[in-house]
């Protein structure tokens, strides 16, 4: 029962910085193209290297 004491806060602030961490990227454009990479695979120039 002890060691619920400090596993759940432990567990509150890895989510916490998850979250964190989630929304972050969401402010700063991470998923603002998500078709970009699968169209510069499939129509990429044959002279480019």
């Amino acid at each position: 029962m002890e060691a619920l004491l400090l596993l759940i806060p432990i567990a509150l602030a890895l989510g916490a910085l998850g979250l964190a961490a989630f929304l972050w990227s969401v402010a700063s454009g991470q998923y603002e193209d998500l078709d970009g990479a699968a169209e510069r695979i499939l129509f990429q120039d044959p002279d480019e290297k």
